[in-house]
């Protein structure tokens, strides 16, 4: 009895020796697998928060990009309407004056008689509904035109044909007549010291005057249509310019998601 108990004594502390160090090494495993699980968790919930950012900072690309890209499209649409605006007031104005001019032809004219032959009245105003009567010297002039010996009677332009067919040039009315006056005569005098001079007439001889300048030239047409077709040309452009850059937008996200 006292051998068996003395056995038993002696095997007991490696028994629970054996208990202790496996419950120990499950200890040390549990927290092991727990602490690996942890570590993934937190790498996935970190690249979640990556994720997140850069979806949020493209939301933010595109709803930053959209207004900017509404404001230009508005801008486009805005200058083409005001070309085409335009092009219809130089319609209504300049060409259809430049397309009902007869005087298409541009000559030689050479200077034969230049004189002031009377006193014409016009009117100017001093007020609301108030007009005082003023004069001014009626120049004529007369020119042989091209060297043909054709006769014809020189005016300054459409306006001052249409105005007086007579005088050469119709000064704006003004209270002062003894100024008109030194207008007309230094007119005169440049004339007859500069007796030849270019000019336009009408090659139908419908029209027997001729025209010293033109209110309408080619130049001032050019110049008159080249703006309102550069805001034309500017308008398209921007609008151009940002269905290519959404275009090009889209077809990069078609491509991420390919690859993706």
């Amino acid at each position: 009895m006292h051998q068996r108990s003395l056995q038993r004594s002696l095997r007991s502390p490696s028994s629970t020796g054996g208990r202790g160090s496996s419950g120990r090494m499950f200890f040390v495993a549990g927290a092991k697998n727990t602490a690996g699980s942890g570590g993934g968790s937190e790498r996935r919930s970190i690249y979640q928060k990556f994720r997140e950012v850069d979806l949020l900072d493209k939301k933010k690309t595109v709803t930053a990009l959209k207004p900017g890209e509404d404001r230009a499209i508005l801008l486009g649409l805005g200058m083409i309407l005001s070309s085409v605006m335009l092009y219809f007031v130089l319609g209504i104005t300049i060409l259809r004056s430049y397309a009902e001019s007869v005087w298409t032809e541009e000559g030689v004219c050479v200077v034969l008689n230049a004189t002031v032959t009377a006193d014409v009245n016009c009117s100017y105003s001093c007020g609301s509904d108030c007009w005082r009567v003023s004069k001014y010297p009626c120049l004529q002039v007369y020119v042989s035109l091209n060297n043909t010996g054709r006769v014809s009677r020189l005016s300054h332009n459409e306006e001052t044909q249409d105005s007086s067919s007579e005088c050469f040039y119709v000064p704006r009315c003004q209270k002062d007549s003894a100024a008109m006056h030194v207008v007309i005569m230094n007119i005169s005098e440049r004339l007859k010291v500069n007796t030849q001079v270019t000019c336009y007439y009408d090659p139908s001889e419908q029209q027997e005057t001729v025209l010293l300048t033109r209110l309408y030239d080619h130049g001032v047409l050019f110049h008159s249509l080249l703006w309102p077709s550069c805001m034309l040309a500017g308008g398209a452009l921007i609008i151009m310019m940002v269905k290519l850059t959404q275009y090009l937008s889209r077809l990069c996200e078609e491509i991420n998601k390919i690859k993706r």
